[in-house]
């Protein structure tokens, strides 16, 4: 019997290559066949040899290059983010966003794939944070229309709509994820942020930590946030790839507020020499961190998830994956 196909698209991104060995892990290999997706020549990873396919996902005639049956389920970690984007560029968000997202969803009309898993940005609810209160699943969308976030959020909420709509126009079941910083060890220490190459701050912190220098604590140390590893989510996905439910949209998190005194006590327990542990420099008159926590009790009754990571595991699994550095380029 031919197994089931899963197809996973930018599946050599950060997010794409943590599931992908995820489900190496804990797929059944004797009944579903992984096919990896994505914009490079070949899989830079040496861990997965299993099938990989070239594919821009912007192109409609890319798609040719992919199984027509028996495909079971989608997973779409593919977008542009501004993260990514050394200078910014709207017509990428929609081409790869919206109408990346449209040829992907006649893909799976055109072959009768059971469900697509999405992932999308906890963005849309940026309007709510000043309310201080926990982030809700299902609620009106709130976006920033300034910033450069603010194209990149309007076309992945473009895409949500459209995958709604596959979804009452043709059965197909949908899973959406609404993902804030998701915590992960991977080569890249830095991203962009308006155009402009910047560390990226916990990743610095930990890089002090480890060399017992004093790290510093800005704002309002009691402000925190809902911090998810990024091994969390594998399993939320997992859980949906299966789930005998039609549709979910959730919040991808924990549940727990962690304080930023608590981050940057918690990263010099772990990765400072215990002889020279760094010292926390107090900074109240700099910027205070997004101060927020997400409300996941739909995501423990439809799919049984329940994190498994505390702060300090997922540090201490962080520093393990650090110096196994299984995620370098062929």
């Amino acid at each position: 019997m031919e197994r089931k196909k899963i197809i996973i698209f930018g599946s050599a991104g950060n997010l794409g290559m943590y599931f992908l060995d995820h489900l190496l892990n804990n797929l059944n290999m004797d009944k579903y066949e992984i096919i990896a997706a994505g914009t490079r020549e070949k899989y830079p990873y040496k861990f997965y040899k299993g099938r990989y396919i070239q594919i821009d996902i912007s192109k409609q005639e890319d798609f040719e290059k992919l199984p027509k049956k028996n495909v079971y389920a989608v997973i779409d970690f593919a977008g542009v983010l501004p993260a990514y984007l050394e200078k910014d560029d709207p017509h990428k968000y929609v081409d790869v966003n919206v109408n990346g997202t449209l040829n992907i969803l006649e893909y799976c009309r055109k072959t009768n794939a059971d469900r697509i898993i999405y992932t999308h940005t906890w963005a849309e609810l940026n309007g709510y944070l000043k309310d201080k209160e926990p982030l809700k699943p299902r609620v009106p969308r709130k976006p920033i229309y300034t910033g450069d976030h603010a194209i990149y959020t309007v076309t992945k909420c473009a895409a949500v709509e459209l995958i709604e709509c596959y979804h009452h126009m043709y059965g197909l079941k949908n899973f959406i994820f609404k993902l804030p910083n998701i915590y992960m060890y991977t080569p890249d220490m830095f991203y962009f942020v308006n155009g402009e190459k910047k560390y990226i701050s916990y990743r610095y912190m930990i890089q002090r930590a480890i060399k017992g220098e004093d790290i510093e604590m800005w704002g309002n140390p009691k402000l925190g946030k809902d911090i998810i590893y990024v091994k969390d989510l594998n399993q939320m996905i997992f859980k949906a790839l299966f789930a005998d439910i039609e549709s979910g949209y959730y919040n991808a998190g924990t549940g727990i507020k962690t304080t930023m005194r608590d981050q940057i006590e918690g990263i010099i327990k772990v990765f400072s020499p215990k002889d020279k542990p760094s010292k926390i420099i107090e900074c109240p008159e700099k910027k205070d961190c997004d101060d927020f926590v997400m409300d996941i009790q739909n995501i423990k009754d439809d799919l049984g998830y329940e994190p498994e990571y505390t702060y300090i595991k997922y540090l201490e699994d962080y520093k393990k994956e650090m110096e196994l550095n299984r995620f370098i380029k062929e």
